[in-house]
């Protein structure tokens, strides 16, 4: 087994963790929190998985970069998009700002006001990112085919 491939593989487990956690969220916790009107259901789920999700998304950014590089993807070809390997890198990249961004909001606007009135709000923020979370792991299976 290579070093490239260990790294895949460590990459792949914590891409399973993450997306797979936002999937057990939004398919199972967040339909019985909006019916139920209860927050508090979210973040119960949240704060038992996030020690686990932040480990398994720093391991991702990790890993992502460390293969990225494996493929010639340095920083200084990162939003050049010209080939199949520097699209999905550049891709992802846009969209782990675009999950920063909606923890942000969610960190130090919604969650700090939850209730049952505006529930809706993080239910937007879980659906995003869990998109965002497919997306990236649909971007990364064509690398295996030389990318977009």
């Amino acid at each position: 087994m290579t070093l490239h491939h260990f790294i895949l593989i460590i990459h792949l487990l914590a891409a399973t963790v993450w997306v797979g956690g936002h999937l057990l969220l939004a398919i199972c916790y967040l339909p019985t929190a909006l019916k139920k009107k209860d927050p508090h259901i979210i973040l119960n789920f949240e704060r038992k998985f996030e020690a686990l999700g932040m480990s398994s998304l720093a391991l991702l950014i990790v890993t992502g970069i460390w293969m990225a590089y494996d493929f010639g993807v340095t920083a200084e070809t990162w939003f050049h998009f010209s080939s199949g390997f520097e699209k999905v890198v550049s891709i992802k990249l846009i969209l782990l700002f675009c999950t920063f961004i909606c923890a942000v909001i969610a960190q130090f606007y919604v969650i700090p006001n939850l209730n049952e009135k505006n529930i809706n709000r993080i239910a937007i923020i879980i659906l995003s990112v869990t998109s965002i979370g497919i997306a990236m792991l649909i971007l990364g299976s064509t690398l295996r085919y030389g990318g977009l």
